[in-house]
């Protein structure tokens, strides 16, 4: 069980994947859900204050670099084509913006996405960390929901 919890954690911090794939994992292979979730969120949270303090300068580097260039530019692409378009809809409610972004799991959403996009944005630091946790939490409580949906609906399959 071990293994499949560091799993569990693995997959919650891989860009894109996140913790929406390290859930549905977990239901998936039957693992207790309040740890499962709680490994999930610390996983997804674990790489955010590096993102949001290194990714834009590391991105900025190696950008114009031979093998690197063209997937860095598209990083700084998306992180800024979010971050426009999260401070273009939110306006004073920028936080709760963030959250959301990061809380409802749609593609190209998430913790990575959104903690890029708040350091696009200079947002307060503490502030970010705070809000892209409650938007984890959120995108947590979601992705349980639909996967016991989906599996239970697979089991009475059955």
């Amino acid at each position: 069980m071990l293994k499949k919890y560091i799993i569990v954690f693995l997959i919650s911090m891989v860009p894109l994947i996140e913790l929406r794939g390290a859930v549905p994992y977990a239901v998936g292979f039957n693992l207790p859900l309040l740890p499962s979730l709680l490994i999930a969120v610390v996983g997804n949270m674990l790489p955010v204050p590096f993102i949001f303090l290194f990714a834009r300068k590391v991105l900025e580097w190696g950008k114009d670099k031979p093998l690197t260039g063209k997937f860095f530019r598209w990083c700084l692409e998306k992180g800024e084509k979010g971050g426009r378009k999260l401070e273009s809809k939110a306006g004073r409610g920028l936080y709760i913006a963030l959250l959301l972004f990061v809380g409802i799991p749609l593609p190209g959403t998430g913790a990575w996405t959104g903690t890029l996009a708040a350091s696009f944005l200079n947002m307060d630091f503490k502030k970010s960390v705070l809000y892209v946790m409650l938007g984890v939490i959120l995108a947590g409580a979601i992705m349980l929901i639909g996967s016991l949906g989906v599996f239970g609906a697979i089991s009475l399959a059955k």
